[in-house]
């Protein structure tokens, strides 16, 4: 125990280092790290290299200092049974440890500024989204796919679910919640009375997104196909912020190009993805792969899982 004792404490003092180097690193000599990136070796790798040097000193220095080693196990044996707990302490991170893991992998991916991913990159976000999320989500489902899947998302208001609904009957989320919108939603109300507001539609109108569905190309041409397809279609948003992630359905079409925004998130959407005073951000938005129906909508909880190598690698 004394040996993983030090192991573990040296590493995580090493893990602390090595991300404020790579912030300093990003903040100073963004050149640089473009070019590592670009060579497929990004910056969060580099510390790959040092782990190896370091569990190999701290294998060393172990030998030497530690007093409980059982003599009759060979210096090299030794040295291999420290190795792997290492690696399984990295593979095995805590909750906090794999967030910030995660969260280097996502920056790995995403570009330094908000823009219409490429098809490489959305194929790799879909794989990192499925280990961390447990979601299978897609950037291109059936053959669809909106004009931008990296965004601003902004705070929308509660929607009117069946006539003669009002606030009174809705939960605010905050104290600052935007309240009922005006009008209806692209679909009109979710149910055409209160009596036939099932609670799946309850959780729709809770949990709803707004996609620019008329922006899309092919919107005038293929209106009622594209609007019966969008209806209600469940996406996953993600937060690149901070990692957090929710199911959504969609609901409603916006918001207008010059808002500057791409997406939109009800009150109780905006609230889990970045708090009561999250009102903008950028977010990464795809469709769920669901066709049996079993994905719930609402919050998604992140799983400490092996995390896919998903560094994009020089083409």
């Amino acid at each position: 125990m004394y040996g993983n004792d030090i192991a573990e404490t040296i590493r995580q003092k090493f893990k602390v280092k090595s991300l404020e180097a790579q912030k300093k690193l990003s903040t100073l000599h963004p050149h640089a790290v473009a070019f590592l990136k670009e060579k497929g070796v990004p910056v969060s790798q580099l510390r790959n290299h040092s782990t190896k040097l370091l569990g190999a000193g701290i294998a060393g220095g172990v030998l030497l200092l530690s007093p409980s080693i059982d003599h009759t196990i060979t210096s090299v044996d030794y040295a291999k049974r420290l190795t792997t707990n290492l690696n399984q302490t990295a593979t095995n991170l805590p909750a906090r440890g794999y967030e910030r893991t995660y969260m280097e992998k996502l920056n790995e991916v995403l570009p330094q500024e908000v823009r219409a991913l490429n098809r490489e990159e959305e194929k790799r976000l879909e794989q990192l989204f499925y280990e961390a999320y447990g979601v299978k989500a897609r950037g291109t489902l059936e053959g669809e796919h909106l004009n931008t899947t990296y965004g601003r998302i902004g705070a929308e208001q509660h929607l009117r679910r069946y006539p003669g609904d009002t606030m009174a009957t809705h939960d605010a989320v905050a104290e600052k919640d935007e309240g009922m919108a005006p009008g209806l939603g692209a679909w009109g109300y979710f149910a055409p009375s209160k009596e036939k507001l099932t609670p799946e539609l309850v959780e729709t109108e809770k949990w709803y997104a707004v996609v620019q569905t008329l922006y899309l190309p092919d919107w005038n041409t293929r209106t009622r196909f594209l609007r019966d397809w969008y209806k209600h279609r469940k996406v996953l948003i993600v937060n690149t912020d901070n990692g957090k992630a929710v199911v959504a359905g969609i609901a409603d079409s916006g918001p207008a190009a010059w808002t500057g925004k791409h997406f939109g998130g009800s009150p109780e959407v905006m609230n889990h993805l970045g708090g009561a005073r999250y009102k903008k951000g950028p977010v990464v938005l795809f469709f769920v792969d669901d066709p049996n129906n079993k994905v719930p909508l609402g919050p998604v909880t992140m799983q400490q899982t092996q995390l896919p190598d998903v560094s994009l690698k020089a083409l």
